[in-house]
């Protein structure tokens, strides 16, 4: 699934992304770490993975979005 970073903390490693329907989503830390990203700037797109749907949607991975 493809998402534009909305927020990003570097000193926590967490923000957050909106989706294309414009639904903000938060991913935490471990999202963060999983994709192996060093930085992420609000506006990039990205690719992300999630758990569960709805209320109960996690983002499980953040990484960049390549063609």
């Amino acid at each position: 699934m493809q998402a534009t970073a909305y927020t990003y903390d570097s000193q926590t490693r967490s923000g957050s992304v909106l989706l294309d329907d414009g639904t903000p989503v938060s991913f935490g830390t471990a999202a963060f770490d999983a994709g192996g990203l060093r930085l992420l700037r609000p506006g990039q797109r990205v690719r992300i993975e999630t758990e569960g749907s709805g209320t109960d949607l996690r983002i499980t991975l953040v990484t960049l979005q390549t063609f």
